[in-house]
């Protein structure tokens, strides 16, 4: 009953920090993206599914730094790379809870269309990312893709409802961050906010649901 409690929360605090993105009052933005991630962690934390307490709480740590991630990024000034270290901390969090139960995934197929896509996407990014940036923005890059890997090799070792839900989450977690990269990096577009949040917040929620 909390779990779908919270989950409503974050549907009306994500859509009140999405419009208040294209309409303001910017204010709404300090409110409304902090309280949804906020209001995610909670559903992780007073989850009772996972029989791994130690999956619980590095998947709540990675949704603390996400939260730490999506501070530096909302404030007036420029702390890209700040918000960038956060959420790669968020992501190795994840790959921690993602082989904990399982060991590390090591299938060079299962590897392989995460692989290419991060080649892929590196090639259209690359190019127009400063000498200073290419370095983190690649080390981002392998980690979200590892992160992504790890979290299919979990649900097809185990198969439950929730390793799906997680997996689900890693990968519309690589389609947000990947909408963000080509919208700072190579060329803006007008629903930029829309679908980077809208996929961000989608994917925390159903990391959060594994639990």
């Amino acid at each position: 009953m909390l779990t779908i409690l919270f989950s409503l929360f974050v549907l009306i605090s994500a859509n009140l920090h999405i419009r208040a993105e294209y309409r303001g009052p910017q204010h709404h933005v300090y409110i409304f993206k902090p309280l949804t991630t906020s209001l995610i962690i909670l559903i992780a934390l007073q989850a009772t599914a996972s029989t791994n307490v130690f999956y619980k709480y590095a998947i709540v740590a990675g949704l603390i730094f996400s939260l730490a991630g999506d501070i530096f990024l909302m404030l007036p000034s420029d702390r890209f790379i700040a918000g960038l270290v956060s959420f790669l901390a968020a992501h190795l969090c994840y790959i921690v809870a993602f082989s904990a139960e399982t060991g590390f995934y090591l299938s060079v197929l299962g590897l392989l269309p995460f692989l290419l896509y991060g080649i892929a996407i590196l090639a259209v990014l690359i190019p127009h990312v400063n000498n200073k940036l290419r370095l983190p923005v690649t080390i981002y890059t392998i980690v979200i893709v590892v992160m992504a890997w790890q979290a299919l090799g979990q649900w097809l070792h185990l198969e439950q409802t929730r390793t799906l839900l997680a997996f689900l989450g890693a990968v519309i977690f690589v389609v947000s961050d990947s909408a963000l990269a080509i919208n700072r990096f190579r060329k803006p577009f007008k629903s930029a906010r829309l679908v980077t949040l809208g996929t961000y917040f989608v994917a925390q929620w159903l990391i959060a649901l594994s639990v």
